[in-house]
């Protein structure tokens, strides 16, 4: 079994500072095989937010995947925003836009979906599809596979496509990654957290990919709930998404879904 601590939309800069160390302790305590950071480091992009963000993140369990989240990107500085968008976050949280972990449970591969010419929106490029096309075949067939953007790629449930920001091409990108054997989507964005089966929202897709989403871990910019992320464990058979979320004084379990496959679809279990 491999579990991954699922956190997202840390906005430093708008940070609790209460519950970032709550947070902390609570992942010292799960001592997870992977933390996977989906985005939004920063409120505004700034230095300063930038090196919080990366001192905080070195506090946290070893290994780690990250990728941008489109706060990363200056909004106000225009020059940067479109001369030199990311660089500020490549230097201080990491140089990879394409970060990948395998090893021989598991394959985790992150897209940067931030984008200088929009504000909140993002999508994935004809250019990074190939790319992820070449790089998921280069993984081993045994193992499980996870992709991991800032954007979601279904809304939330109840609600139209048309009124979230998901990710763009996405439909485009879901024939790679069903191609590929992905099993598992991680994004951040809407600071809410839930879990559902793509083919919901496309049903073209012949193969179940279940999809994570997860809150804001440590900033004051709650929209729908309180600060909370996904602990998820992994088996080759099994997918179980665990919520935790802040509650007075630490972070506590407050739901659990549980996949599993059968028939080579992931169907969720009841009871």
């Amino acid at each position: 079994m491999k579990t991954i601590a699922h956190i997202s939309d840390l906005h430093f800069g708008r940070e609790d500072p209460v519950v970032a160390e709550g947070l902390r302790v609570d992942l010292q305590r799960l001592q997870p095989d992977i933390v996977v950071n989906t985005g939004d480091f920063t409120q505004r992009a700034r230095r300063s937010q930038f090196r919080a963000a990366a001192a905080y993140m070195q506090r946290l369990p070893q290994p780690q995947i990250s990728i941008p989240g489109n706060h990363d990107i200056p909004l106000f500085d225009v020059l940067r925003r479109f001369l030199s968008p990311l660089t500020r976050y490549q230097r201080y949280i990491t140089a990879e836009l394409f970060p990948r972990y395998v090893d021989d449970e598991l394959a985790v591969l992150g897209i940067n979906t931030a984008r200088s010419l929009t504000w909140k929106s993002g999508r994935i490029s004809a250019a990074q599809v190939e790319a992820m096309e070449r790089m998921l075949a280069a993984f081993p067939e045994s193992v499980f596979k996870v992709i991991v953007s800032h954007h979601p790629f279904i809304p939330p449930p109840g609600e139209a496509m048309a009124g979230v920001d998901l990710v763009g091409r996405a439909a485009r990108a879901l024939e790679v990654i069903e191609r590929g054997g992905v099993d598992l989507l991680l994004a951040g964005h809407l600071h809410h957290g839930y879990t559902g089966d793509i083919r919901t929202f496309y049903p073209s897709t012949q193969r179940s990919i279940i999809v994570a989403q997860a809150g804001t871990a440590i900033s004051h910019r709650m929209h729908r709930e309180p600060n909370g992320y996904n602990v998820i464990r992994l088996e080759r058979d099994c997918i179980e998404v665990t919520v935790r979320r802040w509650r007075e004084s630490a972070f506590t379990e407050i739901s659990r879904v549980v996949f599993r496959l059968e028939d080579g679809q992931w169907v969720p279990q009841t009871g």
